[in-house]
């Protein structure tokens, strides 16, 4: 299912935190990625899912020199397409790098919009300086062939404890990666939109000194307050 640049544009504005709270109300309640964290903040994303997993590395399989032909790591990274997000399963394993550097950057010069993995980079450092986001549960210099086999592309995977399909909507933002249903992404767009502005509204309220009573969760009247409010904003 294709979503639209419109859709993924709101996606990405919108925060993760907000994005769960719309989910768990549509009854997804495990969709944010556990210790999984941007290498550097500022960079959101988002965009559908193209997977890569990786199981244990086995000394016989996992020699040099890299086949570009038949790993499936480098046939992954040949294969993707610009706006996707490249999520790759680690198994949460952070003793060795799941990419590094000019990895990342052949991904990037694809059209790529970012990586994600519960696992490690190396080369963290220029991937980092980059601007390109990038998120991870670690940095590692070690190569990735020292712990993981890259087994297969385009497959459910698993990503900071959390399923991810081919397809799958992936947004990141300073507090991490959030993924849902491609089906869903349009209506939890719109009211994330929606409740990001309630939430600014109720937090200037907070902050200016009223009680949690009546304010969060908003009443009747704090609703009221809040639709004036948005009123008056459209009219600015």
């Amino acid at each position: 299912m294709t979503v639209s640049n419109e859709t993924l544009e709101l996606l990405k504005q919108s925060s993760t935190a907000t994005l769960t709270s719309v989910l768990r109300k549509k009854g997804l309640k495990n969709t944010f990625m556990h210790r999984v964290a941007p290498l550097k903040p500022g960079s959101n994303m988002a965009g559908p899912a193209f997977t890569l997993r990786y199981i244990p590395a086995r000394e016989d399989l996992d020699i040099e020199p890299i086949d570009n032909l038949t790993d499936m790591q480098r046939v992954g990274i040949e294969q993707i397409q610009a706006g996707d997000v490249f999520v790759i399963d680690a198994r949460e394993h952070t003793r060795a790098g799941t990419m590094g550097s000019i990895l990342a950057a052949r991904i990037r010069v694809r059209g790529a919009v970012g990586v994600v993995t519960d696992g490690a980079y190396r080369d963290s450092p220029t991937i980092a300086d980059s601007g390109f986001p990038a998120y991870a549960a670690a940095m590692n210099a070690h190569t990735n062939k020292t712990i993981h086999h890259p087994s297969e592309i385009q497959v459910p995977v698993a990503c900071g404890g959390v399923a991810v399909f081919p397809g799958d909507i992936v947004v990141g933002d300073d507090e991490g990666v959030v993924v849902m249903p491609p089906q869903l992404a349009s209506e939890v767009a719109e009211e994330a939109v929606e409740m990001d502005l309630r939430e600014s509204f109720i937090l200037s309220k907070v902050e200016d000194g009223a009680v949690l009573p009546g304010t969060y969760p908003a009443n009747e009247k704090t609703l009221a307050e809040y639709e004036q409010w948005k009123k008056e904003l459209s009219t600015d």
